[in-house]
């Protein structure tokens, strides 16, 4: 789990927000959402129905704490230590390791028969478990799973409400960070446990949707005592390392302008564009069928390799194989630049998985990575993730992460409509694109011939003229002449 892309290195959890003091979920994107995590010393209430991940977001916070340094209890009450430990240890986590090291105690919260038969339950058996393990392994942070399991342990509702009481005042007089996990309908409390939401410090709903058989995991935090956060609904990806956010969260902009150029590719497009892309910038290359959208991304991608940069194409296209064939036949050879590992290329398909995993995949690869820059082949084509919201959700993203990475962003877009091709994404991302370069046909009466214009370069003295150009086995030729007269 060392490669996992989260926070699990840093040593210091606590964080300090406008007064109050925090300690740090280390699960991938919740801390920006929480501005720094969960409050420190109180309880945090994470509540949901079955499958959203409630449980596996308090393991993890454990889990990421323990292996930073700073052990945690688990308690379960509604599964067996070895089943906990087996479904851990599918996402790469060893708790055994763990225990051994003095840094997680898991702790099964069975209750004998015979004392709920005789209805003489309460918590101070429990609290003395707890706080003679805590004691043992230096524990501030614990989860309780299932609390809705242990309020049935009490059958007057207001001998539930006087026990989760204690329980809030003995968590609270620990300095406990705590999280407890309980079972709702339609992303609210039953009326039977809804005074947990006023109890507890820090509030947040999981649930599930489906939309376009799509399923998506939403998070959303409720409320939040001393303390900003991000208020919407967030989706989130339950992969093979943990639970994965990718949130836009931060209301300003701080995106670094940099005004560094790379080329294009071809010495005439720069010319056109006023001395080629600026260097982390996000660029649209729309057009009809046929007019070498394609065939422009990639002359930029294999000249960027030749220059020592690196460059992660995503092609939800066609595969890897057939995409090298195609530009072979237009003279551009991409195998040198796979070859020396300069170009990696993931194909993938649209309907294969919702936007969240796709996130997952495209942001962990550019981590891994490295690129200097990134295609993404088609725009279009991840509509067909999960419809046009989805899509935008999408780009939004995949945009945003690029101009924080300083990333060169390419992305190709099918257009629709008719022959003039100004539609130039059909999804309205245009206003957060910087350069959009439209490919065009241009019907003489006599011969159909293709044009390109440049719409919009932010920053730069582009043309704003039509350029002649064909497509042939050397790639794209732009017009001379055209270019002169500019």
């Amino acid at each position: 789990m060392g490669n996992q892309i989260n926070l699990s290195n840093q040593n210091s959890p606590l964080k300090q927000s406008r007064g109050i003091e925090k300690v740090a979920t280390e699960i991938d994107g919740l801390d920006d959402i929480l501005k720094g995590g969960l409050p420190a010393g109180r309880t945090t209430l994470v509540s949901g129905g079955p499958g959203t991940g409630k449980s596996l977001l308090g393991l993890e916070f454990i889990y990421r704490g323990a292996l930073s340094g700073n052990p945690g209890i688990f308690i379960t009450f509604e599964e067996t230590k070895e089943n906990v430990r087996q479904n851990a240890f599918t996402l790469g986590w060893d708790l055994d390791t763990l225990e051994r090291s003095g840094n997680f105690s898991l702790i099964e919260g069975q209750v004998p028969p015979n004392i709920l038969l005789s209805g003489d339950f309460d918590l101070k058996g429990l609290l003395a478990v707890i706080e003679g393990k805590a004691r043992e392994i230096g524990a501030d942070r614990i989860v309780i799973d299932a609390i809705d399991i242990l309020m049935r342990f009490f059958n007057d509702p207001k001998e539930q409400q006087d026990e989760m009481l204690i329980l809030h005042k003995w968590l609270t007089d620990q300095q406990m960070s705590a999280i407890l996990t309980v079972k709702s309908a339609n992303d609210k409390l039953s009326s039977e446990y809804s005074y947990l939401d006023f109890l507890a410090d820090c509030v947040m709903y999981v649930d599930q949707r489906i939309r376009q058989q799509v399923n998506t995991k939403r998070l959303r935090v409720i409320k939040y005592r001393g303390s900003s956060y991000g208020a919407n609904e967030y989706p989130f990806l339950v992969s093979d390392r943990g639970i994965h956010f990718s949130p836009i969260s931060e209301v300003e902009m701080t995106y670094q302008t940099d005004s560094q150029r790379v080329s294009s590719g071809d010495r005439l497009l720069d010319a056109i564009l006023g001395g080629g892309y600026q260097t982390g910038s996000c660029i649209l290359i729309s057009g009809l069928t046929g007019t070498g959208k394609t065939c422009m991304a990639n002359i930029f991608a294999r000249s960027a390799c030749e220059k020592g940069q690196k460059v992660l194409y995503i092609n939800y296209e066609e595969s890897q194989a057939g995409m090298v064939a195609g530009m072979e036949s237009l003279g551009i050879d991409l195998l040198p630049a796979i070859n020396e590992s300069a170009l990696e290329v993931l194909s993938m398909m649209p309907e294969s998985m919702g936007i969240e995993a796709h996130l997952f995949y495209i942001i962990n690869a550019l981590r891994r990575f490295q690129p200097q820059h990134l295609v993404l082949d088609a725009v279009s084509a991840c509509k067909r993730i999960g419809g046009e919201s989805a899509a935008f959700d999408f780009l939004l993203r995949i945009v945003d992460t690029c101009k924080k990475m300083n990333i060169t962003a390419v992305l190709i877009n099918q257009a629709e409509g008719g022959p003039a091709g100004h539609d130039f994404s059909g999804i309205g991302v245009s206003s957060i694109i910087d350069t959009i370069i439209s490919l065009q046909y241009r019907d003489t009466g006599e011969e159909l011939n293709r044009a390109l214009v440049v719409v919009k370069s932010r920053q730069t003295r582009h043309s704003n003229k039509y350029h002649q150009y064909v497509l042939s086995d050397q790639g794209i030729q732009i017009d001379p002449g055209s270019v002169e007269k500019h």
